[in-house]
C-alpha cells in the first residue's frame, strides 16, 4: 500500500500541476496522500518533514534566488541586456541570425541574468534578425533555448545558475566542479545544436513565415496556468517583468557586459582564492548550525559574485534605470513564488523519502548497474521530467539519494566533483519536455505552436544535452574528474 500511495501521490502532483494548479497547494496534499496510504502520522509529516525540508531549502538558496532576480531585473531595466543583444546582432548580421541569438543568450545567462529576463529581450531581437535574414520563424525558439537553457545552465564551469548551486551543500563542491568535463559537455551541446539548426536553416530558409511582432509578458502570461508552470520551471516570476520601466537607451556594449564579467571573475576568486584562506572555525559553533566551509562555500561564492555584480552595475549604469525602487522591488518579488514553489516540491520529496516503502525504491536505484554515476543520472532525469523542473527534480533526487550515492562514490574512488557535474547535466535534459513552463512561454512569445517549434527544441535542448551527458559519463568513468 505504501508504494501505491507514493505512485498515486506523484500522479496527482504531476497531472494537476500541468493543468495549472498551484504547487503550493498540490505538494503538501500529495505528500499527505502518500503518508496516509503508508499509515504514517499526517500532521507530523506536514509540519516536521515537509515544512522542515522546505524551510531548509529556502534558508540555503533564497539569497541566490533573490540576488539573481534583482540582478536580472537591473540588467533589463538599465538596457544592458538589450545593448549586448543588439551589439551581437549588428556584428553578426541577419545572415548569421541563429548564431547571433545563441551567443547573445549564452552571454547574458552565463553572466547571471535570469532566464525569463533574457527571453523577453532576446525574442524581439531574434524576430528582427530572422525576418531580415529569411530564417523560418519556427527555428527561433530553439535558437533561444540553445543559448539560454543548455550549456550555460548545466555545463560551463562557474555558471551562477541555481541548478549548478543545488548540489554544492550536499556534495561539498564548488561552482567550478569538473571544469574540463563541463567545457567538453558545453562544446558538444553548442556544436551539435548549431549544426542541427544550421542544416534546418539551409533547407528551409525563405520557406517559412516571417517573424513579426513580439508578444509581451502580459500576452504570454495571460493564462494563470502558464504562470504556475513557469515558476516551478525557473527561478524568476515573469509576472514581474513589466512591473518597472526599462531604459530607452542602453549602455555601450562593453560597459553593459562588465557586470557579467564580474560575476564569473568574483565567483572564481571566491571559490579558489578567498574562501580557502579564511579562518572559518567559527562555523563549528552551535549558533551557525553547526556546519562546515565545504557545505556553504559554493553558495557563498555565488552570493558574493552576484552582490558584486549588482554593485558594479549600479555604479556604471544605475543612472539609466528609470525607477530604481520599482526595479529593485520587482526583482525581489520575482524571487518569492519560484523559490516557494520549488521548496514545496522538495518538501513533497522529503515526505516520500521518509516513508518505509521508499526504502525499496532507494535500494533499486542504488543497485542499478553502472554505479553511482548512472544511478544519479537516471534519478535526476526521471524526476526533472516528472516535475517539469530541473531544480526541483535535482533537489528531490539529492535529498533522497545524494548522501548514499556520495558514500558509494567515495568508496569507489569517484570524486564528488564528478558526481556534481553528472547531476547538473542530468537535470538539464528531460526537464525541457513539451509541458515545461519555459518551453511553453518561449513558444508563446515567438508566436510558434508546439507542432511547428517543439521539434527543433527537442533536438537542441534534450538530445544534445543527452549526448553531452553520455560523453561525460564515459570520460568520467574512464578518467575521473578533470
Amino acid at each position: 500500500m505504501g508504494l501505491l500511495g507514493i505512485l498515486l501521490a506523484l500522479a496527482l502532483l504531476v497531472v494537476l500541476a500541468f493543468r495549472g494548479w498551484s504547487v503550493l497547494l498540490l505538494a503538501p496534499l500529495a505528500a499527505l496522500l502518500a503518508a496516509a496510504f503508508a499509515g504514517e502520522p499526517l500532521l507530523a509529516h506536514w509540519t516536521q518533514t515537509f515544512m522542515g525540508t522546505a524551510a531548509r531549502f529556502v534558508a540555503q538558496f533564497f539569497p541566490l534566488f533573490l540576488l539573481g532576480a534583482v540582478f536580472g531585473k537591473l540588467m533589463e531595466d538599465s538596457g544592458a541586456v538589450a545593448a549586448i543583444a543588439r551589439a551581437l546582432g549588428e556584428r553578426l548580421g541577419p545572415e548569421r541570425a541563429v548564431l547571433a541569438v545563441v551567443l547573445a543568450g549564452a552571454a547574458v545567462t552565463y553572466g547571471g541574468v535570469s532566464l525569463f529576463v533574457a527571453f523577453f529581450v532576446l525574442v524581439p531581437m531574434a524576430q528582427a534578425l530572422f525576418a531580415r535574414g529569411g530564417v523560418p520563424r519556427r527555428l527561433m525558439p530553439a535558437a533561444v533555448m540553445l543559448g539560454t537553457s543548455t550549456f550555460t545552465m548545466s555545463a560551463l564551469p562557474g555558471t551562477p545558475a541555481i541548478q549548478n548551486a543545488i548540489p554544492m551543500p550536499v556534495l561539498g563542491t564548488n561552482p567550478f566542479a569538473a571544469p574540463g568535463l563541463g567545457v567538453l559537455a558545453a562544446l558538444v551541446m553548442l556544436g551539435f545544436g548549431l549544426r542541427w539548426l544550421g542544416r534546418l536553416e539551409a533547407a528551409e530558409r525563405g520557406t517559412g513565415p516571417a517573424a513579426t511582432g513580439a508578444a509581451t509578458a502580459a500576452d504570454a502570461l495571460a493564462d494563470d496556468r502558464l504562470r504556475e508552470l513557469v515558476t516551478v520551471a525557473r527561478e524568476f516570476d515573469p509576472a514581474e517583468i513589466e512591473r518597472s520601466p526599462t531604459a530607452a537607451d542602453g549602455a555601450t556594449p562593453l560597459l553593459a557586459a562588465l557586470p557579467l564579467v564580474v560575476v564569473v571573475t568574483v565567483n572564481f576568486l571566491m571559490a579558489f582564492l578567498v574562501l580557502p584562506r579564511l579562518d572559518t572555525s567559527f562555523l563549528a559553533e552551535e549558533r551557525f548550525g553547526p556546519t562546515t566551509l565545504a557545505a556553504v562555500a559554493g553558495v557563498w561564492a555565488v552570493v558574493v559574485a552576484l552582490a558584486a555584480s549588482i554593485l558594479v552595475l549600479l555604479a556604471t549604469s544605475g543612472r539609466r534605470v528609470p525607477d530604481l525602487r520599482r526595479t529593485l522591488d520587482a526583482g525581489a518579488h520575482a524571487a518569492v513564488l519560484p523559490i516557494l514553489s520549488v521548496a514545496s516540491l522538495v518538501g513533497f520529496g522529503a515526505v516520500v523519502a521518509a516513508l518505509p516503502a521508499f526504502a525499496a525504491v532507494r535500494e533499486a536505484v542504488m543497485g542499478i548497474g553502472g554505479g553511482p554515476l548512472v544511478s544519479m543520472t537516471l534519478a535526476v532525469n526521471t524526476l526533472a521530467a516528472l516535475t517539469g523542473s530541473a531544480s526541483g527534480g535535482l533537489t528531490i533526487a539529492l535529498d533522497a539519494l545524494g548522501p548514499g550515492l556520495l558514500e558509494t562514490a567515495r568508496a569507489e574512488g569517484i570524486e564528488p566533483a564528478l558526481l556534481h557535474r553528472i547531476a547538473v547535466l542530468g537535470a538539464g535534459t528531460l526537464d525541457s519536455l513539451p509541458h515545461n513552463g519555459a518551453v511553453v512561454t518561449l513558444l508563446a512569445l515567438c508566436g510558434v505552436g508546439h507542432r511547428e517549434g517543439y521539434g527543433p527544441i527537442f533536438v537542441v535542448a534534450i538530445l544534445g544535452p543527452i549526448l553531452a551527458l553520455v560523453l561525460v559519463l564515459g570520460l568520467g568513468s574512464a578518467f575521473g574528474s578533470f
